[in-house]
């Protein structure tokens, strides 16, 4: 069960921040690119994709979007 006041990354948030990174880079997009595509600052792609910050349903979507992709591409391969 998931607590607020857990300290360690989820695992999951870590799987989410890699498939980012990975399908970014595929992509041949920079963080930038990213970032202005989806509204926020590319300090703000660097937390999402070094797992410093969760990444909200809402902003998982923007992120498939702009990288042309399914948001299934972008979660854990158990969990599709």
């Amino acid at each position: 069960m998931y607590s607020s006041t857990t300290r360690k990354p989820d695992p999951i948030d870590g799987v989410i921040s890699a498939k980012i990174t990975a399908r970014r880079k595929s992509r041949g997009v920079s963080q930038q690119a990213l970032a202005e595509k989806i509204g926020v600052s590319f300090q703000q792609i660097q937390k999402y994709e070094s797992g410093e910050n969760r990444v909200a349903a809402s902003r998982l979507i923007r992120i498939a979007r702009a990288l042309g992709c399914q948001i299934t591409d972008l979660i854990p391969d158990e969990d599709r």
